[in-house]
């Protein structure tokens, strides 16, 4: 009644991760898709992040949301060419 908060977060899948240098990174990302596929999931629908010292600070739900959106623009606008 009368609460105006935004609704929950989407079910779509972010990973987030923290503490990872480059080549490490790179190898858990490439790793989670893989096993995503393997499990029927769309490798492509996983929304990555890694911390920063500006989200460390955030509520995890808003974090949520600004990720999926940040990935629903990218996956939009760079599709490669076929």
């Amino acid at each position: 009644m009368g609460n105006r908060e935004k609704p929950a977060v989407s079910g779509e899948p972010v990973v987030l991760l923290h503490g990872f240098d480059g080549d490490a990174l790179m190898a858990v990302v490439r790793a989670v898709k893989s096993v995503a596929g393997e499990a029927g999931i769309d490798p492509g629908s996983i929304a990555f992040t890694t911390t920063t010292p500006t989200n460390l600070e955030w509520k995890i739900k808003a974090l949520i949301r600004e990720v999926r959106k940040e990935h629903e623009y990218m996956s939009k606008t760079n599709t490669p060419p076929q």
